[in-house]
């Protein structure tokens, strides 16, 4: 059962999206009034936070079996926390931890302090409340008070307020850290942790410095992507989009560190991220480079005298495009106050970079895509797109199968949908497991519902099947 309302968007874009997944294609198959369910579904489930907890293990360092053991023990410190750690059974350096909620029987606190929306996200996937997050407070909010903390979903509560009558959403209780004169005094900047929640609505364990250099927490599908773009030791792989570097160092590992892992970012504190997280993981084979993707082609065809960009055409063996979109599968989410052309912008720069990826792969190199979005524009017509530009690609099965076939509505073969990955949120119902629950469920059942409550994303891989200068005979 939904404990928050559906996701809020401007009523241009919530007709956009309707639109898509309601396009003729799939009102013929479904019909009309099931695929409005559908959609409906997606949108409550959009503002609630996946059933698992996704770790992926570090096996340039260390074993999965020594990190479960780890975490077990690490959980024990938290509120004595019981809860199994899986080994996913096809992704065998992922690690799932369940996520207990929502918990209905938290008594609310007569003192309040509210977070931003983005805060308040985080903290419904286990994080404790950082100072910079905190947008009101009580007056009498003094540090070692028991507080509930609410989320402002729709930005209107002022920074600094004393009380916020606005949409607020509560995300549990926890612990002051801080008095609300010193969060709000404006003497000085301060960071750290502001509230520590001991009674969250969604019981997850915070992964704030828990084992660092032996984890990475990500996402199912990021997870799964860099299992489909199967990168293998010595070879060249350029990750185009690579910020915060959780694909990157996923790549590098996967390669046992050897070979050359080539990482972008046009945002230098970004790239700067990279650095920090391959030299955490200890990994040597990562360059990292602050550069736009859209202008890493070298149009000369002088020698390469450098290691960085812009590259020569058809220089790499492999190619991860994880591209910019417009996240709307991030889970949970529960307002995007986007615009229409905020949300429409991206189609074009995900289409310069693919048409630079393109040229950039090898003859026989394996080119994906992937996006963290649910907008048929975004995905599948960009694959549409894709075959009809570049004749040099074909799209090909994907290794793990985890996720669902891709949207009809685009053009596509159902041959082409069903060697795309869906990861529809929508798929199961929404859960509340309670611990008892979690003892009497199966390894392979909750594998299962993880592989399909996860944030909404998509994945296409390509096959460069010969050279991008070399003209199709049949044109």
């Amino acid at each position: 059962m939904p404990v928050f309302p559906k996701i809020s968007l401007r009523p241009e874009v919530e007709k956009y999206l309707k639109d898509g997944f309601m396009n003729k294609e799939v009102v013929n198959t479904l019909g009309k009034a099931a695929a409005e369910r559908k959609f409906e579904t997606l949108l409550k489930h959009l503002s609630h936070p996946p059933s698992f907890t996704t770790v992926r293990v570090n096996t340039h360092l260390t074993s999965v079996q020594h990190v479960k053991t780890l975490l077990l023990d690490e959980f024990q410190k938290f509120n004595g926390l019981s809860v199994p750690v899986l080994q996913h059974s096809d992704l065998e350096d992922v690690l799932l931890i369940p996520v207990i909620g929502p918990r209905k029987n938290i008594k609310k606190q007569q003192c309040e302090a509210v977070v931003g929306a983005q805060c308040g996200n985080a903290v419904l996937r286990g994080a404790h409340v950082y100072v910079p997050g905190i947008v009101s407070a009580s007056s009498f909010m003094k540090a070692g008070d028991v507080i509930s903390v609410y989320s402002d979903i729709k930005g209107k509560c002022k920074k600094g307020a004393r009380e916020f009558d606005g949409t607020k959403v509560f995300l549990g209780n926890g612990i002051s850290a801080r008095s609300r004169k010193e969060i709000f005094s404006g003497l000085c900047e301060l960071k750290g942790i502001g509230i520590r929640m001991t009674e969250p609505i969604y019981l997850s364990p915070s992964f704030d410095n828990v084992l660092p250099g032996y984890l990475f927490l990500q996402n199912l599908p990021s997870a799964v992507v860099t299992h489909v773009l199967h990168p293998q030791p010595g070879e060249r792989v350029l990750d185009l989009c690579a910020a915060p570097g959780g694909k990157a160092t996923h790549i590098a590992a996967l390669m046992h560190d050897q070979g050359e892992v080539i990482a972008l970012d046009k945002i230098p504190n970004k790239v700067e991220k990279i650095k920090q997280n391959a030299l955490l993981l200890g990994l040597n084979s990562i360059k990292a480079f602050c550069f736009d993707g859209t202008k890493a082609l070298k149009h000369d065809m002088t020698e390469d005298t450098q290691e960085g960009p812009p590259f020569s055409p058809e220089s790499f063996d492999r190619i991860l495009l994880d591209a910019p979109c417009s996240g709307m599968g991030q889970r949970p989410n529960m307002a995007c106050t986007w615009t229409l052309k905020e949300v429409m912008s991206y189609q074009p720069l995900q289409r310069k970079l693919f048409s630079v990826a393109a040229q950039l792969l090898k003859p026989g190199g394996m080119l994906v895509y992937s996006t963290c979005t649910i907008t048929l524009a975004e995905n599948e017509e960009q694959v549409a797109w894709a075959l009809s530009t570049f004749p040099c690609l074909q799209l090909q099965p994907q290794e793990p199968r985890i996720g669902e076939e891709g949207m009809m509505g685009a053009g596509l073969s159902l041959e082409q949908l069903r060697q795309l990955q869906r990861f529809d949120p929508s798929a199961v119902p929404l859960q509340d497991p309670d611990q008892d629950a979690l003892r009497d469920a199966t390894a392979e059942d909750m594998i299962q519902l993880a592989n399909k409550d996860c944030i909404g994303f998509f994945i296409a891989k390509f096959l460069k099947w010969k050279s991008t200068s070399e003209k199709d005979p049949q044109k």
